[in-house]
């Protein structure tokens, strides 16, 4: 996968903007449960308030307050507040942690302060037992306590204190505080109230933001993984195209559709989901760890277990599925390539009644594709209820320790809602990444055989610098003492081949089946490059010219006729597609195929279907010789380009060529002795070499080989 990073480059912006999004999302969602807490513990534990530093407080409370405080403290809170009549304000600048150490210092004295002033039963004995009458201000009656007294005093109120936990010390203080603004005349229903509507409010407009930012981080990643899908396809079209031979028997037909397809769909779909799941679940995670922790970090063993628990499911799983995901893209490979000989084979297959062979052949094929694939995804559905169980038993075990933190007030309501919020997420977070491990290791696999594709070079390349031929060679094409194996063959499919045609003349090939006369002709227009020895058009190795040009030069018509989805005319224009419509109907005259194209409803603009199967093996070798007519190149290859043409037809077609052709270099591959019997030059191949050259008079007195093929095809009055 990382090797194909670099078809990213051109994304890098979306790339950036996504990962952006993703922080916001993760920012946001992680901030919901923060507010469920807040919600529950502030907005309805403590009504509203925050903690123990009173926004406002009366002098005279204050002053009260200030007598259970030390010096340091006591100079510390009146610094963070200004007067205003008879009331103290609260600093505008206080930042959060000078609250937080207000809120220190001001729990421990407003409770005891409250003890001191409350009605309640357990006050009004503290008060006997210090001997303060029941009518007596308990307030004067500290202020004229010597400071020794008052000190004794405070240290066994603070040593009674000290067992409270800091969360039951600001509830309690919150109790006082909300005290005190009823005796100022503030309404604390509407305080409450405000806080739990602007916390509301809060939650869903992160919410929004949380919407906006998943649909802006899917369209995002959708586009950037249809771009990667695209120039990996790009990319592997144009390797392919420029492949030689030697590259084509390197992979099968069927493979290179699969990787161009199934391959790239792989890798985009998983392209898609990295940015929403691979990158976020981490984000998440992490982050959910780090605001438990904030939270309260007494629960987090029972996260620990769950991650554990967790990392030993997907260890199980690799081990397990893993073997079996990397085998699936072989396997369709597989599939392909029965399906592709079967439906191209159907007409054989149908003509030897081998219909119950094929479909065995292919539900094999099938069946195995199908197998590994439900095995792969029994393994992922087995690992959705396992998921589950673990989130349910975190749930459990959250709520049961977190019940006996609250009682023993330690622990917040809202706490353990906020934990349970974020334990949720955490466990999610690896759910994806599970998810994500089953679809990865495909698509590294289907990456690496885009990849193998991509890197593979081509044997046959550009020189750096191509030689121009000259026009005093225009024409030619010479073999010097050629000898050509296919890669990785035991033996010379050619051996010291050397002859020399020049502009005008036809030299036909001719020989036994299998004797390498369609290898021959192959090597001229550089399909495959030669073993030894070298082949020259125009007077230049071709291995020194670039491909386009010397393609440029060359009319090739192939062994088997070959036309594309269209019209009749797009074919005839496939080589040059500038000309004009009467050198289209020239084309098609030279070719002998105006007849039948004109007997169509549509003549020149009648459909061809995918392969040319509307149209008969004549008619589709005529229209592939009028595409390499209508070119009007230097030389003209027909690879036994006749044979489906009937002797009449074959009659009229030499003549029409050697017409048309009598300024081009034509070189012809034939079976039939009668199609090459006029041409300048013949040469005989036997098993890969020369066996004669010459015309045809001359090799039937010299050419042994000749005159039997001759013999065998015509009789003694056509010889004659």
């Amino acid at each position: 996968m990382l090797k194909l990073m670099k078809y990213l480059k051109k994304s890098a912006g979306y790339i950036v903007l996504i990962v952006g999004l993703l922080f916001l999302q993760a920012y946001c969602d992680l901030s919901l449960p923060d507010y469920t807490s807040k919600i529950v513990n502030i907005g309805i534990q403590q009504r509203g308030f925050e903690d123990g530093v009173p926004e406002k407080v009366r002098m005279s409370t204050m002053k009260a307050l200030e007598l259970f405080m030390d010096e340091d403290a006591g100079e510390k809170v009146e610094d963070s507040y200004k007067e205003d009549g008879e009331l103290y304000i609260l600093n505008d600048d206080i930042t959060k942690e000078t609250r937080q150490e207000l809120n220190s210092i001001l729990c421990k004295p407003m409770l005891m302060l409250g003890g001191m002033t409350s009605d309640s039963k357990e006050s009004k004995a503290m008060r006997k037992k210090m001997g303060i009458p029941e009518d007596a201000d308990p307030i004067k009656m500290l202020q004229q306590m010597p400071p020794e007294a008052l000190s004794q005093m405070k240290e066994k109120m603070d040593e009674e204190l000290g067992g409270m936990s800091e969360s039951m010390l600001t509830q309690s203080a919150v109790a006082f505080v909300r005290a005190e603004y009823q005796a100022i005349g503030e309404d604390v229903d509407a305080i409450q109230m405000n806080y739990i509507k602007t916390s509301g409010i809060r939650m869903l407009l992160m919410a929004l933001l949380i919407m906006l930012a998943a649909v802006s981080v899917t369209f995002l990643s959708a586009r950037v993984a249809a771009t990667l899908g695209h120039d990996l396809r790009d990319g592997v079209y144009r390797k392919v195209i420029s492949f030689s031979g030697k590259e084509y028997n390197k992979f099968s037909t069927a493979s290179l559709i699969t990787r161009c397809t199934n391959d790239v769909q792989q890798v985009q779909q998983v392209m898609t989901m990295m940015f929403r799941i691979v990158l976020y679940a981490p984000i998440i995670g992490i982050g959910g760890v780090i605001k438990v922790l904030q939270t309260d970090s007494s629960l987090t063993w029972i996260l620990a277990v769950a991650v554990a628990m967790i990392l030993l499911l997907v260890f199980v799983l690799f081990k397990v599925a893993m073997p079996k995901v990397t085998i699936v893209q072989s396997l369709i490979d597989k599939l392909n390539l029965v399906s592709r000989e079967i439906l191209t084979g159907i007409p054989v297959i149908r003509a030897f009644s081998r219909e119950k062979h094929e479909e065995e052949r292919f539900e094999e094929a099938n069946a195995k594709l199908t197998k590994t694939n439900l095995f792969v995804n029994r393994c992922m559905m087995l690992m959705m209820p396992t998921m589950m169980i673990i989130m349910n038993g975190v749930s459990v075990l959250i709520v049961y320790f977190g019940a006996h933190a609250v009682d023993n007030g330690t622990m917040q309501v809202g706490n353990i809602m906020a934990i349970i919020q974020y334990a949720m997420q955490i466990i999610m977070a690896f759910l994806m990444i599970t998810a994500m491990s089953i679809m990865l290791p495909r698509a590294n696999v289907s990456a690496h055989r885009i990849n193998e594709v991509l890197k593979t070079e081509s044997s046959i390349i550009d020189p750096e610098q191509p030689v121009k031929p000259s026009q005093d060679e225009m024409g030619t094409v010479e073999f010097d003492h050629v000898t050509f194996a296919y890669p990785d063959a035991d033996g010379n499919v050619l051996t010291d081949i050397s002859f020399k045609a020049h502009r005008g003349e036809t030299v036909a090939v001719i020989g036994s089946t299998g004797s390498g006369k369609s290898t021959l002709v192959n090597l001229i227009p550089r399909l495959f490059d030669v073993t030894k020895g070298s082949v020259r058009v125009d007077g230049v190795d071709v291995r020194d010219m670039t491909q386009k040009d010397l393609r440029d030069r060359l009319g090739y018509v192939p062994q088997k006729g070959i036309l594309f989805s269209g019209t009749i005319d797009s074919n005839i224009r496939y080589g040059k597609t500038d000309i004009s419509e009467a050198e289209v109907k020239e084309a098609a005259q030279v070719a002998q195929a105006t007849e039948f194209i004109e007997q169509k409803s549509a003549a020149y603009n009648a459909p061809i279907s995918q392969g040319g199967t509307n149209v008969s093996g004549g008619q589709k070798q005529r229209l592939s010789i009028a595409r390499a007519v209508a070119k009007k190149p230097e030389i003209f290859i027909f690879d036994d380009s006749f044979s489906a043409l009937d002797f009449k037809t074959d009659s009229n077609l030499r003549k029409a060529l050697k017409e048309y052709t009598k300024e081009a270099t034509t070189l012809i591959v034939a079976q039939r002795i009668s199609t090459i019997l006029h041409a300048d030059q013949i040469i005989v191949l036997d098993d890969g070499q020369m066996a004669g050259i010459g015309t045809h008079r001359q090799l039937m007195k010299d050419c042994e080989v000749y005159r039997q093929i001759a013999m065998s095809q015509l009789s003694e009055e056509e010889l004659a």
